[in-house]
């Protein structure tokens, strides 16, 4: 059974290796991005400093999923980001969805994904909206299943690589 529940600043540190390790297995393997490049990203983002950090922001909110006791995955929604080619007047930003590689297929991330919609739903946000990296065909897929729908491109840069990420959005 997946147990949610908002994450506090004592999960930090467990986190953050959640964090670095969902990162890694999602796009360690893909042979468009060097190591190097995935290195330089993940010390930099996923930091206990820098996830305290985050999650100390009041426009944050990180919910964690838990299967029998254990961290089996996260996701974070920051309040009022915005980019070009988001329609909204009251966003809410998917930042981050990540589920460890043990617990895929097993509705760790439909779980998540419907606790943002209730969570934006809650601090009265009309358009929930995302950046998915454009070599990432099985999120794109999971997102669209949820509703999103493409609505433009932008630049995430990893390490020294400017990568593409798909906009997309879901109307609340």
């Amino acid at each position: 059974m997946i147990a949610l529940r908002r994450a506090t600043p004592d999960d930090a540190p467990p986190l953050t290796q959640l964090s670095f390790e969902t990162f890694w297995d999602a796009f360690g393997g893909h042979p468009m991005n060097s190591p190097a490049d995935l290195d330089d990203y993940i010390r930099r983002a996923f930091t206990v400093e820098r996830i305290q950090q985050e999650m100390s922001d009041p426009k944050a909110l990180f919910t964690i999923a838990e299967i029998d006791g254990e961290m089996a995955g996260y996701s974070k929604l920051q309040i009022d980001n915005i980019e070009p080619g988001i329609t909204a007047e009251r966003p809410i930003e998917l930042v981050r969805l990540y589920s460890h590689q043990r617990y895929l297929g097993k509705g760790v991330g439909k779980a998540l994904m419907e606790r943002c919609f209730e969570d934006a739903l809650a601090v009265d946000r009309d358009v929930i909206w995302l950046g998915v990296w454009e070599y990432n065909p099985r999120a794109q897929r999971f997102y669209e299943k949820h509703g999103f729908r493409l609505v433009g491109k932008h630049v995430f840069q990893l390490g020294a690589d400017p990568q593409t990420d798909l906009l997309m959005q879901k109307n609340l």
